[in-house]
Formats: C-alpha cells, structure tokens, sequence
C-alpha cells in the first residue's frame, strides 16, 4: 500500500514538473522575444534620436535651403535587381545633394565598411537623383577619436551628441580633402 502511495506521489510529482517545465520554456520563449523587442528599439531610439538634427544639419554644413524629400527607415527595391531591396534610416534630398545617413547604436568599423559598399549602389536604388552629389552620414550617440578618424580618411561625415544636439565630427577633415583632391 505504501508502494503504491509513494508511486502515485512520484506520478503526481513528475506530472507538476512536466508542467512546470513547459511553463519555464513558454516564459523563456517571451523573455527572448521581449529582449528582441527591446534590441530593436534601442536602435530605433537612436535613429529618432538623430532624425530631427539633419534638417539642421543640412542648412549648417551644406547650406542646404529647401528639403525636397525627407525620408526615415525607408525601404526601396534596388531597380537593378529587383529581387533586394533595403532600410535606409535617412534619405534627405535637397538641391542638388542626397544625403544618406546610416545610424548605429554602437559605431563598429565592419558597419562602415558595409555603409561605404552600399554607398556605390544608391543610384540603383534612386535613380531619380542620380545628378546629385552623395553626402554619406554615419551616426551614433558616440563615436570615438579612432572611428572618425577612419570615417574621415574614407570620406564619411561621423555625426555624434555634441553638447545639446548632433554635430559632424570630421566635417573639416572631410573638406580639407576634398580641397586637396580639386587643386
């Protein structure tokens, strides 16, 4: 009889602990999406963060008077190859400048390289402003000496917080070259 107690007891138990395991891994399954969630947020913050700077930057770095286009997160087919298509986190047109800004939580020397590469395939992406002159942007909150250094020897403006709000960090690195490279 004590046999048969202690088998119903050890039934019973494992049958709580099947329970509780399923409970465990459906509560893991939402941690992980939540933790997701909050990934992509946290660079979304960024990019919002740095989107109401650019009309401002556009006028104080590229004397740039009319926005013809302002885009944020827009995803365009590449009209090359129409099977890829790609985010962009700002698109801003004005006169006669595309200004293609890249936004990144954490400035990583692999997603500039990546940002460059696309920089030479926009105009399969927008053709319509092929006649206009590309102005890369990379942002983050921070970047460091060592990541704007290399942002300007490859001839990407590096926007960061500066005191109250964004700034190019390199803008006269940038057009020093440029003024080399003309004379």
């Amino acid at each position: 009889q004590e046999m048969r107690e202690f088998k119903d007891e050890m039934r019973e138990f494992k049958d709580e602990m099947r329970g509780f395991k399923d409970e465990m891994r459906e509560d893991r399954q939402k941690i992980y999406k939540k933790w997701g969630e909050i990934a992509n947020k946290m660079g979304t913050i960024v990019e919002d963060i740095v989107a109401p700077n650019i009309p401002s930057i556009v006028k104080q770095y590229f004397h740039g008077k009319d926005m013809e286009f302002f885009g944020l997160r827009v995803t365009k087919r590449d009209l090359k190859n129409k099977a890829n298509s790609r985010e962009f986190d700002i698109i801003a047109v004005f006169d006669d400048k595309l200004l293609i800004n890249e936004t990144k939580t954490t400035p990583r020397i692999d997603y500039i390289d990546a940002f460059k590469e696309t920089l030479s395939e926009i105009y399969d992406y927008f053709p319509e402003y092929s006649g206009k002159k590309i102005i890369p942007i990379f942002s983050s909150l921070y970047i460091p000496d060592k990541v704007a250094m290399y942002l300007t020897k490859i001839k990407v403006y590096a926007m960061a917080m500066k005191d109250d709000s964004m700034e190019l960090l390199n803008y006269e690195g940038i057009a020093a070259n440029q003024d080399q490279t003309r004379n």
